[in-house]
């Protein structure tokens, strides 16, 4: 049975794979090879996990007992490439969930 928090993780994971796709992928054939075919491709996907990342974020922010700067981190994390597998480990991963 997945926890609220293994789903957001999930989600977190995905949406950092989608980001480092998108842009060190599918930008640099669109632009070098003038195929937009992968942003295309990885638009869709990537959007809807940016979203979702954010409004579970927004839904777990008092679960997590985040402060303030803590909150700002993780919404910046998912702008940033990388940023959600940083956050991953530093808030997320060590928690006992169910």
């Amino acid at each position: 049975m997945f926890s609220f928090l293994n789903i957001f993780r999930i989600t977190a994971l995905l949406e950092g794979v989608s980001y480092i796709l998108l842009l060190f992928i599918a930008t640099p054939v669109k632009y070098m090879l003038h195929d937009p075919q992968y942003v295309k491709m990885l638009g869709m996907p990537h959007g809807i996990l940016f979203m979702g990342y954010v409004i579970m974020a927004f839904m777990l922010k008092k679960d997590m007992n985040w402060n303030t700067k803590q909150f700002a981190e993780v919404l910046l994390a998912s702008i940033i490439p990388f940023g959600t597998f940083y956050i991953d480990k530093k808030y997320l991963k060590s928690l006992k969930n169910g």
